[in-house]
Protein backbone atom coordinates (compact mmCIF):
# COMPACT_ATOMS: atom_id res chain seq x y z
CA UNK A 1 0.00 0.00 0.00
CA UNK A 2 1.60 3.17 -0.98
CA UNK A 3 1.21 5.58 1.84
CA UNK A 4 3.14 8.98 0.66
CA UNK A 5 3.02 9.86 -3.03
CA UNK A 6 5.46 12.48 -4.57
CA UNK A 7 4.33 13.71 -8.18
CA UNK A 8 6.90 16.13 -9.30
CA UNK A 9 4.98 18.67 -11.21
CA UNK A 10 6.11 21.58 -13.68
CA UNK A 11 2.43 22.56 -14.77
CA UNK A 12 2.90 20.01 -18.38
CA UNK A 13 0.14 18.18 -19.56
CA UNK A 14 2.01 14.79 -18.46
CA UNK A 15 2.00 16.27 -15.17
CA UNK A 16 -1.38 16.18 -14.82
CA UNK A 17 -2.00 13.21 -16.08
CA UNK A 18 0.24 11.49 -13.16
CA UNK A 19 -1.80 13.73 -10.92
CA UNK A 20 -4.84 12.46 -12.62
CA UNK A 21 -3.70 8.61 -11.58
CA UNK A 22 -2.89 9.15 -8.28
CA UNK A 23 -5.79 10.49 -7.63
CA UNK A 24 -7.72 7.57 -9.28
CA UNK A 25 -5.29 5.01 -7.86
CA UNK A 26 -4.01 5.90 -4.74
CA UNK A 27 -7.06 7.81 -3.04
CA UNK A 28 -5.80 6.59 0.72
CA UNK A 29 -2.14 8.34 -0.10
CA UNK A 30 -0.64 11.66 1.06
CA UNK A 31 0.64 13.83 -1.53
CA UNK A 32 3.47 16.29 -2.09
CA UNK A 33 3.72 18.10 -5.15
CA UNK A 34 6.83 19.00 -6.26
CA UNK A 35 8.08 21.61 -8.23
CA UNK A 36 11.76 22.05 -9.46
CA UNK A 37 12.68 25.08 -10.73
CA UNK A 38 15.76 24.83 -13.24
CA UNK A 39 17.99 27.85 -13.08
CA UNK A 40 19.50 26.89 -16.32
CA UNK A 41 15.79 27.60 -18.06
CA UNK A 42 16.30 31.02 -17.17
CA UNK A 43 20.21 31.79 -18.52
CA UNK A 44 18.62 33.90 -21.32
CA UNK A 45 16.59 35.87 -19.67
CA UNK A 46 17.52 39.56 -20.16
CA UNK A 47 20.55 38.38 -21.53
CA UNK A 48 22.88 39.96 -18.25
CA UNK A 49 20.86 43.16 -17.84
CA UNK A 50 21.03 43.77 -13.63
CA UNK A 51 18.27 41.76 -11.91
CA UNK A 52 16.94 40.19 -14.90
CA UNK A 53 17.74 36.60 -13.52
CA UNK A 54 15.66 37.18 -10.14
CA UNK A 55 13.05 38.90 -12.06
CA UNK A 56 12.88 35.69 -14.14
CA UNK A 57 13.27 33.75 -10.97
CA UNK A 58 10.20 35.27 -9.02
CA UNK A 59 8.03 35.04 -11.92
CA UNK A 60 8.56 31.35 -12.47
CA UNK A 61 7.81 30.77 -9.28
CA UNK A 62 4.77 32.66 -9.02
CA UNK A 63 3.85 30.89 -12.12
CA UNK A 64 4.76 27.04 -10.56
CA UNK A 65 3.23 28.35 -7.15
CA UNK A 66 -0.25 29.40 -9.02
CA UNK A 67 -0.32 25.54 -10.76
CA UNK A 68 0.59 23.60 -7.82
CA UNK A 69 -1.92 25.59 -5.77
CA UNK A 70 -4.45 24.49 -8.82
CA UNK A 71 -3.35 20.98 -8.78
CA UNK A 72 -3.30 20.62 -4.65
CA UNK A 73 -7.13 21.80 -4.83
CA UNK A 74 -7.85 19.10 -7.09
CA UNK A 75 -6.27 16.33 -4.88
CA UNK A 76 -7.82 17.96 -1.51
CA UNK A 77 -11.20 18.20 -3.57
CA UNK A 78 -11.10 14.52 -3.80
CA UNK A 79 -10.69 14.38 0.29
CA UNK A 80 -7.22 13.12 0.02
CA UNK A 81 -4.60 15.35 2.27
CA UNK A 82 -1.63 17.16 -0.12
CA UNK A 83 1.14 20.09 0.37
CA UNK A 84 3.47 21.45 -2.10
CA UNK A 85 7.19 22.50 -2.33
CA UNK A 86 9.12 24.44 -4.80
CA UNK A 87 12.99 24.08 -5.08
CA UNK A 88 15.51 25.24 -7.50
CA UNK A 89 17.87 22.88 -8.86
CA UNK A 90 18.50 19.96 -11.60
CA UNK A 91 15.11 18.63 -12.05
CA UNK A 92 16.07 14.82 -11.91
CA UNK A 93 18.38 14.74 -9.30
CA UNK A 94 16.50 17.07 -7.34
CA UNK A 95 13.53 14.61 -7.48
CA UNK A 96 15.96 11.71 -6.94
CA UNK A 97 17.45 13.91 -3.44
CA UNK A 98 13.49 14.39 -2.42
CA UNK A 99 12.64 11.33 -2.58
CA UNK A 100 16.33 10.14 -0.30
CA UNK A 101 15.44 12.69 1.84
CA UNK A 102 11.86 12.42 2.88
CA UNK A 103 9.73 9.33 3.74
CA UNK A 104 8.30 8.94 0.12
CA UNK A 105 7.54 5.43 -0.73
CA UNK A 106 6.38 6.16 -4.09
CA UNK A 107 6.64 8.58 -7.35
CA UNK A 108 4.75 9.28 -9.70
CA UNK A 109 5.31 11.33 -12.75
CA UNK A 110 4.38 12.06 -16.35
CA UNK A 111 6.57 11.54 -19.35
CA UNK A 112 6.82 13.92 -22.32
CA UNK A 113 7.27 10.65 -24.78
CA UNK A 114 10.02 11.89 -26.53
CA UNK A 115 12.11 9.22 -28.05
CA UNK A 116 14.87 8.89 -30.65
CA UNK A 117 17.49 11.06 -31.18
CA UNK A 118 15.46 14.19 -29.40
CA UNK A 119 15.09 12.38 -26.20
CA UNK A 120 19.33 11.08 -26.50
CA UNK A 121 19.50 15.20 -26.75
CA UNK A 122 17.82 16.43 -24.85
CA UNK A 123 17.73 14.02 -21.74
CA UNK A 124 14.82 12.70 -19.93
CA UNK A 125 13.67 13.58 -16.77
CA UNK A 126 11.61 10.73 -16.19
CA UNK A 127 14.11 7.90 -17.32
CA UNK A 128 16.74 9.30 -14.82
CA UNK A 129 14.27 8.84 -11.88
CA UNK A 130 13.44 5.79 -12.66
CA UNK A 131 16.77 4.52 -12.82
CA UNK A 132 18.43 6.40 -9.54
CA UNK A 133 14.79 6.31 -7.17
CA UNK A 134 15.94 4.20 -3.89
CA UNK A 135 11.75 3.77 -4.10
CA UNK A 136 9.37 2.44 -7.13
CA UNK A 137 8.46 5.25 -10.25
CA UNK A 138 5.38 4.51 -11.91
CA UNK A 139 5.78 6.71 -15.14
CA UNK A 140 2.11 8.05 -16.50
CA UNK A 141 2.95 7.67 -20.36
Amino acid sequence: MVRHVLIPHDGSEPAERALTHVTEAMADARVTLLCVIDPSAGFGAGAGAPGAAEVWYRSEKERIEDRLTDAQSVIEDRGMNARTEVKMGQPARTIVDHVHDTDVDRVVMGSHGRRGVSRLLLGSVAETVVRNSPVPVTVVP
